[in-house]
């Protein structure tokens, strides 16, 4: 039996949500599960759970809505299941240990990371082939698109560096050095003016501006009772309206909440055990982060800064992706 866990007022909040998500479904990718599991927003329950291939982390939906993209780390390949049966559809080459993935703006192209490979590989989803692959530093992971199109931006954990590959002409044209380990990297929504990268062995975000690829900021976290080392930054997601930045803190156990405007943390919220990644709803207000270590996902209600439900997942969740 799947159980949900709410918690007086705090369950009414979030059905007070559903107005605004009551399309959405989330799907959470269980890292040592081989599964991925789907869960309804609006009421908070899990509707099935799919078994995929090995180590599933990346997990997306496709631009056109239909499919889901799963990147099966130890199977070296990526996954596209369909979104209303939950079959899978197809498998795209990928490089070795996919991790990380980004659908290209045009709904073209599949940009991985592929960690054991230092290298970025773009798929053709058309025909389901690779179209190019580029050279980038060490233990690739984290994966973006600038907003207009012309950038690729790869994180290399190894290296602590960030590429920036031109998409026009499909080379890397600059590195930009960071703290160590990055792994997960954002543009913010507003046109991409500041890239957001987290730094996870440093226990910082770092702010670039994509003008100059110079670094900006650096944003350190102070969760209440959590000691330093255990703060390492991973998931970031923005808000919808763009004036929030909400950051997986990985054991801290904690996620923050950062004004992007300010660059200041406007509070944290406790969460399960080594939340990686997250994702939020359309309404700008609800949360799901997936919990690593405790195999669940939390919902939170970032204006109150509270989780209002705590729903079973999987073994070791670790991404989280949104479909209408």
């Amino acid at each position: 039996m799947q159980r949900i866990f709410l918690t007086g007022a705090l369950g009414v909040a979030l059905m007070a949500h559903a107005g605004a998500a009551r399309a959405e479904t989330a799907y959470v990718s269980n890292e040592r599960g081989n599964s991925v599991t789907v869960i309804d927003v609006a009421s908070g329950k899990v509707t099935a759970t799919w078994p995929v291939g090995q180590r599933p982390r990346g997990i997306a939906v496709s631009r056109d809505g239909k499919s889901v993209f799963v990147a099966a780390g130890i199977d070296n390949e990526v996954e596209v299941y369909d979104r209303a049966t939950g079959k899978r559809t197809a498998v795209l080459p990928s490089g070795q240990d996919p991790e990380q993935f980004y659908p290209s703006r045009d709904g073209k192209l599949l940009f991985v990371a592929n960690e054991n490979d230092a290298a970025t590989t773009a798929i053709d989803l058309a025909s389901g082939k690779v179209a190019w692959q580029v050279p980038v530093g060490k233990e690739p992971e984290g994966i973006t698109e600038s907003p207009d199109g012309k950038w690729m931006v790869v994180t290399s954990e190894d290296d602590s560096t960030i590429a920036w590959i031109d998409l026009a002409t499909r080379q890397p044209v600059a590195t930009t050095e960071t703290e160590a380990r990055p792994r997960h990297v954002a543009f913010t929504p507003d046109g991409g003016k500041q890239l957001w990268v987290a730094a996870e062995a440093a226990g910082v975000v770092q702010v670039i501006d994509p003008a100059t690829r110079a670094i900006v900021a650096t944003l350190d976290f102070a969760p209440p009772g959590v000691t330093a080392f255990k703060v390492m930054p991973c998931g970031i997601e923005f808000t919808p309206d763009g004036r929030t930045a909400v950051i997986a803190l990985g054991r801290a156990d904690s996620i923050a909440l950062v004004d992007v405007a300010t660059r200041k943390v406007r509070g944290y919220v406790k969460v399960g055990g080594r939340p990686w990644h997250l994702a939020i709803a359309r309404d700008g207000n609800t949360a799901l982060v997936a919990n690593g270590t405790t195999n669940d996902v939390s919902v939170v209600d970032l204006a109150a800064m509270t989780v209002t439900a705590t729903i079973p997942a999987g073994a070791a969740p670790w991404g989280v992706a949104l479909g209408d």
